[in-house]
């Protein structure tokens, strides 16, 4: 730090002064004596009269408050010589009062010094000048007066709490105007996707058309819905290697430029189809079949869960299966339990829903419907009655019966065009097998045929007990007298059976059937049984 001081010289004789000089040293070797010689400083300019005014008024306030100054020894330092442009200022208390009164509080700004500080003739610092450094401590101690009124005065007490109580405040405004930003920016969106919808009911519509082909990689021929054909674009976000031939798209109503993918177009019969529920229908809920389920899990299922052990064998898996005998033995019931247990897609057609009266519709229908198979991959096609569309070519016939034979022809030709090892298989079910085309029971479109017969009589017994579990009996019921009687009985008859029981106990007035009332029912079914004819199945 830069001061003014005294440079002395020590002698045996004496002590000599000199003259003043600027040195820099520390703060801690203020008040000790420097053996140097110094040259004469070089004149400085005068300061101003003001600020030489405040430098005699602080001068004379730090020696009327401290005293004399004094070295780290003890001794007094006698007084700085004045400058020749200095006066002098009365130490009286009223001339005291009025410094401190002008001149504290602007000064008090400026400088802090004591008295050492005018002993060495410090120059006071302004406060656009650099800052002095914190005060250090023992300033603090050396007015314990002012300490002590900072700590226990009201009104700055009273100032800070009120200071906190609004910082609290002010923080807590700034956390609910943060949640209301957010809610704002929730609600811009919600505006945003609102405006979206609106804006697309109010957009204009789009035109539906077919790929036909493929020029470059961006430009593709179009045939429109209206009929004629153009040459478009196509969107950037639409993935073009799957514009294929067929695929349908949409197109812009003024640059018809292809916009979107379309899916596939789906007949509203075969739509209908695929909604058919199997049900939760299981191998154990079918009784007397044993046989059967096992030769028809080996067509179905084995080939959709297993295709690698034919693969490892080395043949093709079948294609398809054909059920066929009496009413009422559980062809049906079979498909289901099949679809149920794999878990895939099912489509059950009734084939006399195909036939159309317009020539081509029947054979448009069995495309879409194996073409919808195939793009639903795995999946069962039931067709429940194929003797309606399958039955035998005859030369003679009317215009019906050719296009019976037109649909005819296109199922063979969708069943010859199979993959090996796809994941579609069919099942046919028809309690008529002997009117069927021989071409479509030739191996290769149905490669197994399976007799539903009549169950015998532990079928029966199993039958009767699958019925019997859900009802309420009264005793035990002895089946075996009920199966011996039921002798040529199908499944639909025995479930029947237990049905025509429960009807009796309900027009007793009781809750519960008992052995009388399976007895009653069972003659009561071998009565109408009387009506019904007999066909007889030949193995295929």
């Amino acid at each position: 730090m830069a001061v003014w001081c005294r440079v002395w010289e020590g002698r045996r004789t004496g002590l000599a002064q000199y003259t003043f000089c600027v040195v820099t040293a520390p703060a801690t070797f203020r008040g000790t004596k420097k053996y140097c010689r110094a040259p004469p400083p070089a004149p400085t300019p005068a300061p101003a009269p003001a600020l030489r005014r405040q430098r005699q008024a602080v001068t004379s306030l730090v020696l009327a408050v401290h005293g004399p100054p004094q070295s780290s020894s003890g001794e007094k330092l006698p007084p700085a010589t004045p400058s020749p442009t200095s006066t002098s200022i009365s130490r009286s208390p009223i001339c005291l009062a009025s410094s401190v009164r002008n001149f504290l509080l602007p000064v008090s700004n400026l400088i802090r010094l004591t008295p050492n500080d005018i002993a060495f003739g410090a120059r006071p610092r302004l406060s656009g000048r650099r800052p002095r450094p914190p005060s250090p401590p023992h300033h603090t101690a050396s007015y314990p007066h002012h300490a002590a009124t900072m700590s226990s005065d009201p009104e700055r007490e009273h100032a800070l709490d009120g200071y906190k109580s609004k910082l609290l405040e002010s923080r807590e405004w700034e956390a609910k105007l943060k949640n209301l930003r957010l809610e704002i920016k929730g609600l811009q969106h919600d505006f945003d996707v609102s405006e979206d919808n609106i804006k697309a009911l109010q957009s204009v519509g789009q035109i539906i058309g077919e790929v036909l082909k493929q020029l470059d990689e961006e430009r593709f021929i179009v045939k429109a819905s209206s009929g004629p054909r153009y040459v478009v674009g196509c969107r950037s976000k639409v993935d073009k290697a799957k514009l294929k031939q067929g695929t349908r798209v949409a197109l812009d109503m003024t640059t018809l430029t292809i916009m979107r993918m379309l899916p596939r177009e789906v007949d509203p019969l075969v739509y209908n189809m695929s909604l058919e529920d199997p049900g939760q229908v299981s191998f154990g809920g079918i009784g007397g079949l044993n046989e059967q389920i096992r030769e028809l899990r080996e067509v179905i299922e084995l080939p959709l869960k297993n295709p690698e052990l034919f693969l490892r064998v080395g043949i093709k898996p079948p294609k398809g299966v054909l059920l066929y005998g009496p009413p009422g033995t559980g062809k049906t019931l079979l498909a289901r339990a099949v679809a149920s247990s794999l878990e895939t897609n099912f489509l059950k057609v009734v084939s006399s829903a195909i036939v159309d009266k317009y020539i081509g519709e029947s054979a448009r229908l069995i495309r879409e419907m194996f073409g919808y198979a195939k793009e639903h991959e795995p999946c069962i096609i039931f067709m429940d009655e194929i003797d309606a569309i399958g039955g035998r070519r005859f030369s003679e016939g009317t215009s019906a019966d050719r296009e019976i034979q037109r649909t005819l022809m296109e199922l063979l030709n969708q069943l010859d065009g199979f993959d090996y090892l796809g994941q579609t298989k069919i099942i046919m079910a028809t309690n008529r097998p002997d009117t069927l085309d021989p071409a479509l029971l030739r191996a290769g479109r149905l490669d197994r045929k399976i007799e539903i017969s009549l169950p015998n009589e532990v079928g029966r017994l199993e039958i009767m007990k699958i019925h019997s579990q859900s009802v309420v009996t009264d005793g035990e019921i002895d089946f075996e007298s009920i199966v011996k009687m039921s002798d040529g009985f199908n499944g639909a008859d025995l479930r029947n059976v237990v049905t025509e029981a429960g009807l009796f106990a309900i027009k007793d007035y009781r809750d519960s059937i008992n052995q009388d009332d399976f007895n009653k029912a069972v003659r009561k079914m071998a009565e109408s049984k009387k009506l019904e004819g007999k066909l007889d199945y030949q193995k295929l």
